[in-house]
């Protein structure tokens, strides 16, 4: 396991040996808190931003809890996931907010900035967001679902996924920046930071092991397929998290159509269980009656109490 450095020893590091051989697979998080987010330290936790304007709104949602520097060095490798689940209308991360993060991360100095999915090119297209990946000279990375394709990594500790498969080419990334559209969702009612990282997993581990039989009815498979949302997430941590909340669907999630609301806002941080007790109240939920968030908070992987964090809401 990878020992945790501070950033003047990072940077120092980083000097030396440029930052990829520094930071390599740190964006484990059981190789847990990596130096991209240990510095990364701003006065607001939760950041709100509402207006019509995507890309002015993700600029200035990234800006106030500390500005793009903060979480991508000078010559990273940068990992983005949006949510490519489906094109039906507020089921999907905006076009618009995945050109403004691609922007942002090639004005730090990133070395490549890229798109990972086992998700087919009928999905981005669909989407939208592969032409914007083409337009502004990132990379789409396709990843065969054979299981093949991804890396058994360990969950210490777990409560109920004992191993995950994460996807080989992610390890091969310095930061990942996690880009969910939050929604409502079939079996858990809700989709925000802690879901989206499926989208790493095996969907061969993630329909065997996360999704018992019954998982949208079953009381008991529906918090199994959230304890195991929680346990992915004790392993893999995002650097930064940017979830789209402008248009999204509160009915007959996750793949839609569904009833659509306009809440537009885009929330952004770095505590997951923050910025997801936020997204929550967007649907009309409280952070505490979502499984996933409360189990989250139990594991002291973030604070759910609204009054604990800083939120600021700001308009652009």
């Amino acid at each position: 396991m990878a020992t945790k450095i501070g950033r003047r020893e990072f940077m120092s590091k980083s000097a030396r040996l440029g930052v990829s051989a520094v930071l390599g697979e740190r964006i484990l998080s059981g190789l847990a808190d990596g130096p991209q987010t240990a510095w990364a330290k701003a006065a607001v936790d939760v950041a709100v931003v509402s207006g019509t304007d995507q890309a002015a709104m993700t600029a200035k949602a990234v800006g106030l809890v500390g500005g793009i520097g903060s979480f991508v060095p000078k010559n990273a490798r940068v990992v983005l996931m949006p949510n490519v689940q489906s094109k039906n209308p507020g089921t999907f991360t905006k076009p618009e907010i995945l050109r403004s993060v691609i922007r942002m991360c090639k004005n730090a100095g990133a070395k490549e900035v890229a798109c990972l999915s086992y998700l087919g090119q009928p999905n981005w297209d669909g989407t939208g967001l592969a032409q914007v990946i083409q337009e502004e000279g990132a990379v789409l990375k396709l990843v065969p679902r054979e299981d093949a394709n991804f890396k058994i990594v360990p969950v210490p500790n777990a409560a109920a996924l004992k191993e995950a498969m994460v996807m080989n080419e992610f390890h091969n990334y310095d930061v990942f920046i996690n880009m969910p559209i939050t929604k409502d969702h079939a079996g858990t009612k809700f989709t925000g930071t802690m879901k989206n990282l499926m989208g790493l997993n095996s969907p061969t581990c993630n329909r065997s092991r996360f999704h018992l039989p019954n998982w949208q009815t079953d009381p008991v498979a529906i918090e199994h397929l959230e304890t195991c949302i929680v346990d992915l997430n004790t392993v893999i941590k995002p650097a930064l998290n940017i979830v789209d909340a402008t248009e999204i669907i509160r009915t007959n999630g996750p793949m839609g159509p569904g009833e659509l609301i306009k809440p537009g806002k885009i929330i952004a941080g770095v505590d997951r269980v923050a910025v997801d007790a936020y997204c929550a109240t967007v649907l009309g939920l409280k952070g505490e009656e979502i499984i996933q968030i409360r189990k989250a908070w139990e594991r002291k992987l973030g604070e759910m109490d609204l009054n604990k964090v800083k939120v600021a809401e700001a308009k652009a």
